[in-house]
């Protein structure tokens, strides 16, 4: 075997372990006993169920609003588009503790929007709303990026050829846009979806971590690291296991939209 095919085979295999290993680390520390028995604790179930409640309501929110406004970036070239595109893009790489500092200075009690937030009788700190908020906030460029690329990536000639056979906008981007680009827009709602399920920092300074109330799974697993690391490991193996279950999920999603589009 070559030098070079030897490189790669090992940069893979440390990749894979490095990247593997403490995941099964959680499932080998935590039988199937200790799991459910962990998951019974007070709170332990809460967490989870919001967890997967507030991800799933802002998954919804992301995507309704984001997959036209993906479509808009991805079809228009207008002055200060790439600063617009920045600017959607720069959640992913601020701190998670300057996005909860963000988001209160924005629509807090105290914020630029605090009494507009107010006067339409929403209550975002301590709140569910204020966790819906806040994981909408750090996973939505994760699907817009991804929706643009989707979208950027189509055949214009299908496009134009549906406008001149007197289809509107409208019914192009719904017929024919949005269909071409399904195996990409599964892929950054699995992206972003991934991303609100461990959504930690944002939530905390921004709803911080009632139980019951605005406890998230990985609020529930940082409150049990130091004094209960068994219910730590437990709510940890059933995030890991949602996760792979929704990237699994994804994937034949995918594979079946791209099969019916050949």
């Amino acid at each position: 075997m070559k030098p070079f095919s030897l490189l790669l085979g090992a940069s893979l295999a440390v990749a894979l372990t490095f990247l593997t290993l403490p995941i099964v680390a959680i499932f080998a520390d935590v039988g199937p006993g200790q799991l459910l028995t962990s998951l019974g604790e007070d709170g332990a179930l809460d967490a989870l169920w919001l967890s997967l409640e507030t991800s799933g309501i802002a998954v919804t929110i992301i995507v309704v609003v984001g997959t036209p406004a993906a479509y808009l970036l991805a079809t228009r070239r207008f002055r200060g588009r790439s600063l617009v595109v920045t600017l959607i893009e720069l959640p992913l790489v601020l701190p998670p503790a300057v996005a909860g500092i963000g988001l209160l200075a924005a629509v807090g009690p105290s914020g630029i929007l605090g009494g507009t937030v107010e006067d339409a009788g929403l209550r975002l700190v301590f709140a569910k709303a204020g966790v819906i908020v806040a994981i909408t906030f750090v996973s939505a460029p994760f699907y817009l990026r991804q929706a643009e690329a989707a979208f950027g990536a189509l055949d214009r000639t299908w496009l134009e050829a549906s406008r001149t056979l007197g289809a509107s906008e409208a019914a192009t981007f719904a017929r024919i846009a949005i269909p071409a680009a399904m195996p990409g827009l599964i892929a950054g709602l699995a992206l972003a979806w991934g991303r609100a399920l461990g959504e930690f920092g944002a939530t905390l300074m921004f709803a911080g971590a009632l139980r019951g109330v605005t406890q998230t799974a990985p609020l529930a697993i940082y409150e049990r690291f130091s004094t209960d690391f068994t219910g730590a490991l437990a709510l940890s193996a059933v995030l890991v296991a949602t996760s792979a279950a929704i990237l699994l999920t994804v994937k034949l999603a995918t594979t079946h939209s791209r099969v019916a589009a050949a």
